[in-house]
């Protein structure tokens, strides 16, 4: 059967069950009491409604939902997708994923998720804004928001806009409340957003595959040299996360041959300029016909081109039981959430792919709505009561090494060396130490124990235990 007619999945079960399924893999290594662990899996609770909007002249049903998976830690946190294949099962399961990811990356939170049926394209920006405010006051209602009870963020189909509209609402009900703005993450920068937001889902997933091509043992056990420079990548997904991890990833010397989004692919083995497909993008609405490169219409089949790293960085269930055998890929970095199916793992691990899990590569954004919320709580923009300080020590310093060595540094030079860290540079800086420590403990997990065979079990494992020590510490389980 030719690949460019996909059958439909072999083996497909529900998205929950998956993450169930890698969860009771990694859960069978370890000795916690059933019950804690049963209650670490399950979903605490989900709030499924539906409420009138007036659209177009008519009143429709909007179907929409929020889960909180886990209570272990407060507030809950994880997107708002707009999607018409949001659906329960959907949203419980990565809300799930938001709980494990929180814990891997060491962000107290429990972890959310919600979702609205529909697609954003289908209706006007007043249409989405009055969608958007009547889903706030409903999740008001129900106490499924606030900045100690439930914070969303933006997901597939939103963005900056919709938290604003979000916020804004929550205001408007809770006036009085002075961390009102804590509510949502993933605003405007003048509405309490933080610097640094927008990129950080693609930056923070360049950081989890930077340490591991720079990992010696791990690239050996692959048979490919340490670094970027002779690593070609394929990328599937160019919004957000996928434009901002190729940007990266192409600046850190890997080559990007090909790309491929819902409506077809490009590929040039030879690579392709992201700033200039970027532009091409931004002009066509569309990848495709992208000068220098090959258009292929079932962009799909690209996901079975050789090249050293695949970044799947769409939607789930990509890589299947269907098409897994055919993954030439050496490593699989999880843009994405569940890209890959549980019945498919296996046959990629048998083949010696290096998987690097979604709920540790793509937990950047996660990580910087942590930093937003917390500059929101506090009431101050990071780098705004120290960065003169520092200037002014490190212009003393430099005047010091001058005056002590009898050589004068030029103006770029001293700029460099005084310049105090602005919002961005501690963000950043925040993000990558985050993705670095993560790494790490993954990765001693997986080496110091012998029954763990593959990343994505380690990093399980090491969420499961994070959540197990809160709940021993609360008391709950003797």
């Amino acid at each position: 059967m030719s690949s460019t007619s996909q059958p439909p999945k072999y083996h497909e079960i529900p998205f929950f069950q998956s993450v169930n399924t890698y969860f009771d893999k990694a859960a069978s290594l370890l000795d916690h009491p059933k019950g804690l662990l049963e209650q670490i899996r399950a979903c605490n609770s989900v709030y499924h409604m539906q409420f009138p909007v007036r659209v177009n002249g008519e009143i429709q049903v909007i179907s929409a939902w929020r889960a909180e998976h886990s209570h272990h830690k407060l507030p809950c946190k994880g997107g708002i997708r707009y999607s018409e294949n949001v659906n329960q099962d959907e949203v419980i399961a990565l809300a799930a994923l938001m709980t494990y990811k929180c814990a891997v990356v060491n962000v107290p939170f429990g972890g959310g998720k919600g979702g609205i049926k529909i697609n954003p394209k289908e209706y006007t920006e007043e249409e989405l804004e009055r969608i958007t405010r009547r889903y706030t006051v409903e999740l008001i209602h129900k106490n499924f928001i606030g900045p100690s009870v439930d914070v969303p963020a933006p997901d597939y189909g939103t963005g900056p806009r919709e938290m604003a509209w979000i916020a804004d609402t929550y205001q408007s009900f809770k006036g009085g409340e002075i961390d009102a703005m804590g509510c949502v993450t993933g605003k405007p920068i003048p509405q309490g957003g933080v610097r640094g937001r927008t990129e950080a889902t693609g930056r923070g997933l360049y950081f989890g595959i930077r340490e591991a091509v720079n990992d010696t043992e791990l690239m050996s056990s692959l048979g490919l040299q340490t670094g970027f420079l002779d690593k070609t990548i394929i990328i599937q997904g160019f919004g957000n996360v996928g434009y901002h991890a190729a940007k990266f990833l192409e600046e850190a010397g890997a080559t990007i041959i090909g790309i491929i989004e819902w409506d077809g692919a490009i590929y040039n083995a030879n690579g392709l300029n992201i700033e200039d497909v970027f532009k091409h993008h931004k002009t066509t609405g569309s990848i495709k016909h992208f000068a220098g490169a090959q258009t292929i219409a079932e962009g799909n089949t690209v996901l079975e081109y050789p090249c050293d790293i695949l970044v799947p960085a769409a939607l789930e269930s990509q890589i299947t039981d269907y098409n897994a055998d055919r993954i030439q890929a050496k490593i699989i970095a999880e843009g994405a959430n569940g890209p890959i199916a549980a019945s498919a793992e296996p046959t990629l691990l048998a083949k010696n792919i290096l998987i690097i899990p979604d709920m540790y590569l793509n937990a950047g954004g996660v990580v910087v709505s942590y930093f937003e919320w917390l500059k929101n709580i506090s009431h101050v923009r990071f780098g705004r009561m120290d960065k003169r300080f520092e200037e002014r020590g490190n212009l003393g310093l430099v005047a010091t090494v001058e005056r002590l060595t009898g050589k004068s540094l030029s103006e770029t030079e001293k700029n460099l060396l005084i310049r105090g860290p602005e919002e961005e540079d501690l963000v950043n800086s925040g993000l990558e130490d985050s993705m670095i420590t993560a790494y790490h403990e993954i990765m001693n997990i997986w080496r110091s124990r012998p029954n763990v065979k593959d990343m994505r079990t380690a990093a399980f494992i090491s969420a499961i235990d994070k959540i197990a020590v809160s709940y021993f510490q609360m008391g709950i389980f003797p």
